[in-house]
């Protein structure tokens, strides 16, 4: 009996993703070219791996059995070239980095300029996927690292075979439109204004909830928006008050919106997630920790720059 280890991989695939279509998605391949991979491998082992008989396609015994051999191939090669790796003079290969648009905007954009000084054979591959599916991506494999936000007054989920690293703290600020006459001074302030709020699982609508209870108030949540530039843009228009993270400020033109005094909404953290490292060696795969090197490093260039424009006059400036 020969088997064609390829093949394996798309069995793999079918069995992980639970379905013909969506590994196809994942390997770049057509439907009809996995299908008969996988009828291949059927005629290579002699036995029917998948049952056909119902309207949705199932393994057999014996199709989840060689799923499962098939899977700890998977993690071999995947521990062999890690550990391969770190014979070589330079790093080189794809590394898959799914993130959220402001990250991509001011820490990967800078991150990846200086990746490719350093380690110029390193492919960065940049997909904007973020929450739990790209969570989801990360377990799977689809990915090799997600920048992901989260509320700090939030406790952070549990996350098995995974790791976190921190890349930045990022405080929230309260937004209101230049064109009001009375700019918001205190929490007090707030209570009976329009909203143009986060949604509800994301940071900063996890930050207006908490701060509407510590202080009492139901905020009037005339708007719900999950992006920043159209968060911004409303506000600039007139239509309410925002929570945004002081990353989403940096490139906001001057007089856009008024960034008020009010302080202590809190912060959300910004991390990187990897797999746990399969490695014998257990040290985690040198190209994902040299994405996270950068990562830091252009997150420590954006404090500096947020920090500089929190001491220019509070206002239309910022």
């Amino acid at each position: 009996m020969e088997i064609d280890p390829r093949r394996l991989r798309i069995l793999h695939e079918v069995s992980r993703r639970g379905g013909v279509m969506k590994a196809a998605q994942a390997l770049h391949l057509t439907p009809s070219a996995v299908s008969q991979q996988l009828a291949q491998l059927e005629r290579e082992v002699g036995l029917a791996l998948f049952d056909r008989s119902q309207r949705r396609v199932t393994l057999t015994p014996a199709g989840r059995v060689l799923a499962a051999y098939a899977e700890r191939i998977e993690e071999q090669l995947a521990e062999a070239r890690h550990e391969l790796n770190r014979f070589a003079e330079r790093l080189s290969g794809p590394v898959t980095i799914a993130a959220y648009p402001t990250v991509i905007r001011h820490l990967l954009v800078p991150a990846l300029r200086e990746l490719a000084a350093r380690h110029p054979r390193i492919t960065p591959v940049i997909h904007e996927l973020f929450g739990p599916g790209a969570v989801q991506e990360l377990r799977l494999g689809g990915v090799d690292l997600v920048v992901t936000e989260r509320d700090m007054s939030q406790p952070a989920a549990s996350l098995p075979s995974m790791s976190r690293h921190r890349l930045y703290d990022d405080e929230y600020r309260i937004v209101a439109p230049p064109s009001w006459d009375e700019v918001p001074a205190t929490v007090a302030d707030l209570v009976d204004l329009p909203w143009v709020a986060g949604v509800p699982d994301q940071a900063c609508g996890q930050a207006l909830e908490r701060l509407a209870q510590l202080h009492g108030f139901v905020p009037r949540r005339v708007h719900l928006i999950a992006e920043f530039p159209p968060v911004l843009g409303l506000v600039s228009a007139g239509h309410g008050v925002a929570i945004v993270p002081s990353l989403a400020l940096l490139d906001v033109p001057a007089g856009e919106v008024v960034v008020t005094g009010i302080r202590g909404v809190g912060s959300r953290r910004i991390e990187a997630l990897t797999r746990v490292s399969r490695t014998t060696s257990g040290e985690p795969d040198p190209m994902q920790a040299v994405v996270i090197e950068v990562l830091r490093e252009a997150a420590d260039a954006v404090d500096r720059r947020v920090r500089e424009l929190s001491r220019a006059p509070l206002g239309p400036s910022m």
